[in-house]
């Protein structure tokens, strides 16, 4: 009779273990989930920003009709974008560097770089690039815990029993939109001095 019961209570450990592994690997797809939509909030947002961005651009340089075609063909696809974080990337990809192409065409027109609503709307989409950023850095964190929990010893038999499966990274690149130029001062004082 006390071997039935030190049976049952073995039993017991290995079910509550199971559960409590089972329920960390949710825990860590939920909260893998809930960062890939901040990072959806954000890449909508620079979505909506494009259009005006571009618009502006257009009333200055009505003869770069490429360069607009691209960003607007860019920006088409990557909304549309619905597959696994990879695919999306190389739409955002696609779109940065249209939108790099964007600002280098700005680059030869002090007029529209002097533009009010040009740089409000460059203001916005380097702020909104930094949110991207972060919440690209976010999501990358909640996949590196999940992947980590789904090959670590023992979780990993749980997350195979259960098909618990890898999640991808999200990589994609800044567009690098022009910020106030960083000053160095000591390299004036020092050439001054000579």
């Amino acid at each position: 009779m006390e071997a039935l019961y030190v049976l049952f209570g073995l039993t017991l450990l290995i079910l509550i273990w199971i559960i409590s592994i089972y329920n960390s690997l949710v825990r860590l797809r939920q909260h893998l989930k809930d960062s890939w939509a901040g990072i959806e909030t954000e890449l909508r947002r620079r979505y909506d920003l494009i259009p005006n961005l571009v618009a502006t651009v257009k009333g200055y340089v009505a003869h770069e009709k490429q360069v607009f075609e691209t960003v607007t063909e860019a920006r088409t696809r990557a909304v549309s974008s619905s597959g696994s974080p990879a695919s999306q990337a190389r739409d955002e990809n696609v779109l940065v560097q249209g939108l790099r192409s964007l600002f280098a065409v700005s680059e030869g027109y002090p007029e529209l770089k002097a533009s009010v609503n040009f740089l409000e709307l460059q203001r916005e989409l380097a702020n909104t690039e930094d949110r991207i950023q972060a919440a690209r850095r976010f999501y990358n964190g909640n996949v590196r815990d999940l992947n980590t929990r789904i090959e670590v010893f023992p979780s990993n038999l749980i997350a195979n029993l259960f098909s618990f499966k890898q999640a991808e990274y999200f990589e994609i690149e800044e567009v690098g939109v022009a910020r106030a130029p960083k000053v160095d001062l000591s390299r004036q004082e020092d050439s001054g001095s000579e």
